[in-house]
């Protein structure tokens, strides 16, 4: 079964942008929908054996990050494709509006500090790309100011990548249909009314607007160095199909290997 790599290609020109409600519906060339989870299940347990590989080896750090509209399903993402992952090797972080701190720094200098080291894997619900997003929907900066931030989000990444960080960039892309089944679920299920906050409706009042400002995200920083990716969502089994396949893909292609016993440890004998 496809791994989701054949499928699921980077961003390298804007002309592959395509952000229309009939995008977010699962691609040809996926298994069919009874097969589905069978097949992320696979790539699942490909990313947990590679995880440990990337520990052991200790030469690359993995940053995965994960944008989308609300209920788009990233903590979903999260929670299926990375749970056979040693929680010692990953770390998951969910930016939220700017503390007051926050604010008295750059806008980069609270995502600087959650990247992951080498060894290990990590997870941005929401990112940095918060800071291109929402300024330029609800026009709270000025757009020179909103340009240069591309390239600060660019040349950062570029650091990053120059020292042994990959970087993986996935927009799940919800139609607006869908969205609003889920919004409703939230206010229908208790279980995740707590996930519900008026603001999400202000949000959707602004789809156009929001669309526009990840469409410009994706085409300015869908670099060589840190491709976006974006991931049809509507189904959430095919999401997170086509994530774990790019996932695992990526860290195989890294020529993980454990490291050699030290030689001077050679036919110790333990008492």
């Amino acid at each position: 079964m496809p791994s989701g790599q054949a499928i699921l290609k980077p961003i390298t020109s804007p002309l592959q942008i395509r952000l229309g409600d009939d995008d977010a519906a699962p691609p040809s060339g996926l298994p069919k929908h009874k097969h589905l989870d069978d097949a992320a299940e696979e790539q699942v347990d490909r990313i947990g054996k590679l995880q440990q590989k990337l520990y052991a080896d200790g030469r690359f750090a993995l940053l995965v990050v994960l944008q989308g509209r609300d209920a788009s399903g990233k903590d979903g993402t999260i929670r299926k494709v990375f749970r056979e992952v040693n929680p010692m090797g990953c770390i998951v972080t969910s930016f939220k509006a700017p503390t007051e701190l926050e604010q008295e720094h750059d806008y980069l200098w609270r995502v600087h500090e959650h990247v992951p080291p080498r060894r290990m894997i990590g997870i941005f619900n929401r990112s940095h790309y918060e800071d291109v997003i929402v300024p330029r929907v609800h026009k709270l900066i000025p757009k020179k100011a909103l340009s240069e931030r591309f390239g600060h989000i660019n040349d950062f990444e570029r650091m990053l990548a120059r020292n042994s960080v990959v970087i993986l960039k996935f927009f799940l892309h919800v139609s607006r249909g869908e969205q609003k089944t889920r919004l409703i679920e939230r206010l229908e299920d208790r279980k995740k009314n707590w996930k519900f906050r008026a603001g999400d409706l202000d949000d959707r009042a602004l789809w156009d607007d929001y669309t526009k400002a990840y469409r410009d995200a994706i085409a300015r920083c869908s670099t060589s160095w840190a491709r976006w990716h974006i991931v049809p969502a509507d189904n959430e089994h095919a999401r997170n199909l086509l994530v774990a396949g790019k996932i695992a893909d990526t860290l195989d292609a890294l020529d993980l290997r454990y490291p050699p016993l030290d030689p001077r440890l050679r036919g110790l004998k333990i008492k």
